[in-house]
């Protein structure tokens, strides 16, 4: 199935990326680092927050940030506190908090638009502050789900803090981890306890994408753990499964990165598609996108994966 068949992605444009924008944060020890990507034509542009997974920095996930730009967003990455060019110690006294500080770090971005708008040649009077959703991948797919309405449980099962931001509209979840308590493995309940999560406020409109050969070691359970947030979520969901695919989902932190063990440029082709499909229709209800990607899937099945919806 090509490209032209799958998804009508309209015209692409030539991007521009600035990087590092740095956003004053007093208090978190590190001023934010933020990368931000558009395209060099167009008006009234969306915007996408990615948050990277576990390690990661601004400068990853390149097969999604520089393909949703190319294809009319705005896409802004912050370095969180995790990442490896930073060097934070295990020790470190923020490292319990790294959990928070990351949904910080995508609030700090929002709060922070005309200095990142101000910082891209020509993109000034571009943004539709209107219409923000935000994207992440594993670690980052948590985090960008606690400004959906996800919220982290207590030990004794009482939901912590809302962390929700009414300035994000939807979201994409990319192998977004599952229910905690018994679920999690040993190590991950000993030294992950904000992985207890609960998806009952998580109403925002919000695609889940999950690997079915995703075997994460940091669940008793199997590839089935990373739909949790799809059955137990309310509201507007959509699953995507990508057939084959484990954490990376073919290879979305980079191309020809360590972490991959599914290389998969086709699966990672049509991620790319369904994304933006998505992604449109999310933030410009009036557009077909999302509906024709889903009806082309129904008529004619990919190899590589299904959606389904609620």
């Amino acid at each position: 199935m090509s490209e032209a068949t799958m998804v009508n992605t309209r015209t692409t444009s030539p991007v521009v990326s600035v990087k590092p924008v740095v956003l004053p944060a007093p208090g978190r020890g590190e001023d934010l680092q933020v990368r931000v990507s558009a395209p060099t034509t167009g008006h009234d542009l969306p915007i996408v927050v990615f948050s990277h997974g576990f390690g990661w920095s601004m400068d990853g996930y390149a097969p999604l940030a520089d393909y949703w730009a190319a294809h009319g967003f705005v896409v802004l990455q912050p370095t969180h506190l995790d990442s490896r060019t930073l060097g934070l110690p295990a020790d470190d006294p923020r490292t319990p908090l790294i959990w928070r500080i990351r949904v910080e770090d995508l609030k700090r971005v929002i709060d922070g638009l005309d200095l990142l708008e101000a910082a891209v040649p020509g993109l000034a009077g571009r943004l539709d502050r209107s219409r923000i959703a935000v994207a992440g991948h594993s670690w980052g797919a948590q985090t960008a789900s606690m400004l959906l309405g996800a919220r982290v449980l207590d030990a004794e099962g009482v939901p912590g803090e809302d962390m929700s931001d009414p300035r994000v509209t939807a979201g994409v979840l990319l192998a977004l981890t599952g229910r905690g308590g018994d679920d999690l493995s040993p190590f991950a309940a000993e030294h992950f306890p904000f992985m207890n999560p609960s998806f009952d406020g998580m109403t925002a409109p919000a695609l889940v994408v999950a690997g079915d050969k995703d075997d994460s070691p940091l669940s008793v359970r199997g590839p089935d753990w990373f739909t949790d947030p799809y059955f137990l979520s309310p509201g507007d969901k959509s699953l995507l499964t990508l057939f084959g695919a484990e954490h990376a989902l073919g290879g979305i932190p980079g191309h020809n990165v360590a972490e991959t063990t599914d290389e998969s440029p086709e699966r990672v082709a049509l991620l790319q598609q369904l994304t933006w499909a998505y992604l449109r229709s999310a933030l410009h209800p009036e557009d077909p996108a999302w509906h024709e990607a889903r009806a082309t899937l129904e008529k004619d099945p990919h190899p590589l994966g299904q959606i389904q919806s609620k």
